[in-house]
């Protein structure tokens, strides 16, 4: 299935309290409870901007995730292929 990188925009995302993202996270959860086929794996959280990583037939059912959540999703990208360190070393 494939990956997808969404970029939510949201000012001070760097500031959320951990009440604040423990209330965003337990929202996502509930939503992603009746979306079986959608994975959340992690998210990274900078001073305005939040990305997230999902697995997800298409790009279409992570929208559908953001409106029923109340959440921005500015951006959704697939993701084409994971490159780390062990890359450089074939």
């Amino acid at each position: 299935m494939p990956k997808y990188v969404i970029e939510r925009e949201l000012p001070g995302a760097g500031q959320l309290s951990d009440d604040e993202v423990c209330s965003i996270s337990r929202t996502s959860n509930e939503v992603l409870s009746g979306m079986p086929d959608v994975q959340w794996m992690h998210s990274y959280v900078t001073d305005d901007k939040i990305f997230c990583v999902y697995v997800a037939p298409d790009a279409d059912h992570l929208r559908q995730h953001a409106e029923k959540g109340g959440f921005p999703a500015n951006a959704v990208h697939e993701v084409a292929r994971t490159i780390d360190p062990t890359t450089g070393g074939r």
